[in-house]
């Protein structure tokens, strides 16, 4: 069992910052990608930003520049630094790990529970 739990959201005003924090536990051979993913009412869930266990980056176009994904390979973390927040910035924001799991040795693919960013105008 791979468990993922998120902390950071909460209300911010346009123009302001907020860091999303997501920490991995339990059987865990191997983290290769964690990533960031935030669903707003109404809209697909869609991938903010995710980083790989060698450091390789990636980003949605609409946070470019504006967040930054950074990770603690030996701490099975991963955080998200938004800056310059807008109201479309919005939305549920979920963390997910991809690696292998142990006991029996297979892949996962787990999610958070999803944490709320509200970005007022």
């Amino acid at each position: 069992q791979v468990r993922l739990v998120e902390s950071g959201g909460g209300l911010v005003q346009a123009g302001g910052s907020l860091r999303l924090s997501c920490a991995a536990s339990g059987s865990l051979f191997s983290i290769n990608t964690m990533g960031w993913y935030r669903q707003a009412p109404g809209m697909q869930r869609e991938l903010v930003s995710s980083i790989t266990a060698d450091g390789s980056t990636n980003y949605a176009d609409s946070v470019k520049g504006r967040f930054t994904i950074s990770r603690d390979i030996a701490k099975n973390t991963v955080n998200l630094q938004m800056n310059s927040l807008t109201p479309e910035d919005t939305a549920v924001y979920s963390c997910n790990a991809k690696g292998i799991k142990y006991a029996p040795q297979r892949p996962f693919d787990s999610w958070g529970q999803g944490t709320q960013v509200t970005v007022s105008s």
